[in-house]
């Protein structure tokens, strides 16, 4: 099978983003960003999902303040995979990972469904969440800001759930990253018993 591969460039008023990926690597990386602790956390993912990923963000409104560079990162990573898996023939198009941190555990479940959609969860509903803190002008409202922008460039339904999560924002988003990474390495993989087969009864994931 040819690796799948592929490259987008995005540029809008606010950012100007180039990447490039290859689906079937090594986990090899080389990211710019420009927010320190996404670069870390991009890292993350594209080393446990085997991803190799180049990303270079050209140029950005971060004088202003980083939403629109981390909101248009997501989009920008959701596409180029999207292009990398062309058709989606023969991937298993679901993925289920666990990443324990410490006392938290991050769990991620992906459908590469052609249907864009998030679902962060933290903690347990009708428990007390501890109040977790902004690190490195990023805070848990800008994880769901990327992780709803990946969603919907990818065209995925994901489901992100951080059980016990503490005041520690690196390391409930640490959890994230890396769970989502090893569920994205299972949902994009080739099944063989259906290889060449788009994994939907519509024929089609679009």
């Amino acid at each position: 099978m040819s690796q799948r591969k592929g490259t987008l460039e995005r540029k809008s008023k606010e950012t100007e983003i180039k990447a490039e990926l290859n689906v079937d690597g090594t986990g090899q990386t080389k990211i710019k960003t420009n927010i320190g602790i996404l670069d870390h956390m991009l890292e993350l993912f594209s080393f446990h999902g085997h991803f190799d990923l180049n990303l270079d963000v050209q140029k950005a409104d971060l004088e202003i303040d980083i939403h629109h560079t981390n909101e248009d990162i997501g989009i920008v990573l959701g596409k180029v995979f999207k292009k990398a898996l062309d058709e989606k023939e023969g991937i298993r198009r679901f993925g289920t990972a666990f990443s324990p941190m410490e006392n938290t555990l991050g769990r991620s479940v992906v459908d590469i469904s052609g249907r864009g959609y998030l679902t962060l969860q933290i903690g347990v509903p009708g428990e007390d969440v501890p109040t977790i803190k902004d690190q490195e002008d990023y805070s848990m409202n800008y994880l769901e800001h990327f992780l709803e922008s990946f969603a919907h460039g990818l065209g995925a339904t994901i489901n992100v759930q951080i059980s016990q999560p503490n005041e520690d924002l690196h390391t409930n988003i640490e959890t994230v990253f890396k769970s989502l990474g090893l569920a994205m390495d299972q949902a994009t993989q080739i099944d063989t018993r259906r290889e060449g087969v788009v994994p939907s009864t519509k024929g089609i994931i679009d």
